[in-house]
């Protein structure tokens, strides 16, 4: 009989084809532990941490710029960044929390 005939004539069994589906089961929960599900937590930290900016808070935005939060509205921080300079960005704009010096 040909090898290649052979391959390719059902072998009788039903449970083959759910077997397939076990590899690529795995591999999507591996993704899922490894890579979706830490970016989910870091994305509601993050939002969480830009809802609950106010006044005197030191930030870094994403660009890295170091500043003290003056003023907080909807979707808009008031930024001050020297003395007497102060620039409006957007709240998505926000990274982190700048750690205290030690």
């Amino acid at each position: 009989m040909n090898p290649l005939l052979a391959m390719t004539q059902p072998s009788g069994e039903g449970g083959s084809s759910l077997m397939g589906f076990v590899p690529l089961i795995l591999m999507f929960l591996v993704f899922y532990f490894l890579l979706i599900a830490p970016a989910r937590k870091k994305q509601k930290s993050q939002t969480e941490m830009r809802n609950n900016l106010k006044a005197g808070d030191k930030v870094i935005t994403n660009g890295g710029i170091h500043g003290t939060v003056v003023g907080v509205s909807d979707n808009v921080i008031q930024l001050r960044i020297a003395d007497q300079v102060k620039i409006d960005i957007s709240k998505f704009a926000i990274e982190a929390m700048q750690s205290p010096p030690e």
